[in-house]
């Protein structure tokens, strides 16, 4: 037996290198989610970052709860200001305790629903096998029933309270049933609803098949290149991309607001008071930084996913854009195989030799 040939049992062990990238296979969908929920975190530091889809949802939540449950003598809610955003709902009930029969609730950035589509999105994301276009299809699909699920549950809130507020008027506990509705569905249905989504949609799109065929690919499947055709959209969004960095640093040195919640913070620590306004320009300041961060955080999401294109190699297994160097080889490749006539061959030997073998 040579020393260069291995025993079967040798041939069948798997090397490190080998075991880590199975490794990172396997784990890159969790790993892909501790991302997506750390950068989903940092987004949302600053109260009210989603304040635009804060205020739709604040207002189809006001207008559903009064379509369905207001009548002739009342409203069943009203709409107001929260933190400076149209996100505060009241309900509204004479059994309700308290002095004005009422109940406060907000839109906050975690009752938007966008934590749920960013985990439902990845899942869809990291999913292999599975072309580009059909994967952002369902995407859309999914985050508009999520968006629509979300609205549902907001509208549970009112009857839920009414419910149990009639059976014991005026008393704090009569809300229990609603607040435990918002824990469980926030807590334990939400997660159930997006992995059966996901479950669902893998098996009609053949997701098993799909995953087997792209792992039996291997790893060429994909690469990431910086763009080098440039369409409008992708113009639009650098501008965006850079307007978002530009009112990121106006947010911390231009913005009214910030700037005197800044100098009131300034004067509170030269005079070492603790007061309520005090406290207050704390918060304001630290909003506006984190804001600054979390506009900055888009504005480079946007510029990187924007200067990178996926690449995936034909039927052939030819990439969209060979280098440069490979192109020329294969060129000179290509003419050293060229076939050519037996007269153009240059002869060797004798001529004596030549002549007796033609």
């Amino acid at each position: 037996m040579s020393k260069n040939s291995k025993s079967p049992s040798e041939k069948e062990d798997l090397e490190w290198s080998e075991v880590a990238q199975l490794g990172l296979r396997y784990a890159r969908i969790p790993l892909a989610l501790l991302c997506v929920e750390a950068f989903y975190w940092f987004l949302t530091q600053p109260s009210d970052t989603l304040a635009p889809l804060q205020v739709t949802e604040a207002w189809l939540w006001n207008a559903m709860t009064n379509f369905l449950y207001s009548d002739g003598e009342y409203v069943a809610s009203s709409l107001s200001m929260h933190n400076g955003w149209m996100t505060r709902i009241d309900f509204v009930h004479v059994d309700f305790p308290g002095n004005y029969d009422t109940v406060g609730l907000y839109v906050s950035d975690e009752c938007a629903g966008v934590h749920e589509m960013i985990f439902l999105s990845t899942l869809v994301v990291m999913t292999e096998g599975v072309p580009q276009k059909l994967k952002i299809r369902s995407i859309i699909v999914m985050c508009s029933i999520i968006y629509v699920l979300n609205i549902m549950r907001l509208v549970m809130f009112f009857p839920i309270a009414v419910n149990d507020c009639t059976a014991n008027p005026n008393q704090a506990e009569c809300l229990s049933g609603m607040w435990n509705f918002h824990s469980a569905v926030y807590e334990w249905g939400f997660l159930l609803v997006l992995v059966t989504m996901w479950v669902v949609w893998f098996w009609k799109v053949g997701g098993p098949a799909r995953t087997l065929d792209a792992s039996a690919a291997g790893d060429d499947k994909w690469r990431l290149k910086f763009r080098n055709v440039w369409a409008p959209k992708q113009y639009y969004l650098l501008a965006g991309a850079v307007l978002l960095l530009i009112f990121a640093a106006h947010n911390v040195t231009s913005n009214e607001e910030a700037m005197a919640a800044k100098e009131t913070l300034d004067f509170c620590y030269f005079s070492e008071l603790v007061t309520s306004e005090c406290g207050q320009a704390q918060n304001r300041w630290n909003d506006a930084i984190g804001y600054a961060w979390s506009l900055s955080a888009l504005g480079l999401l946007i510029l990187g996913t924007t200067s990178v294109v996926i690449q995936r190699p034909d039927e052939n297994g030819d990439w969209p854009e060979k280098p440069e160097r490979q192109k020329q080889v294969e060129l000179s490749e290509s003419t050293e195989h060229t076939p050519t006539s037996r007269h153009s061959k240059k002869k060797s030997g004798s001529w004596k030799k030549n002549s007796e073998e033609e």
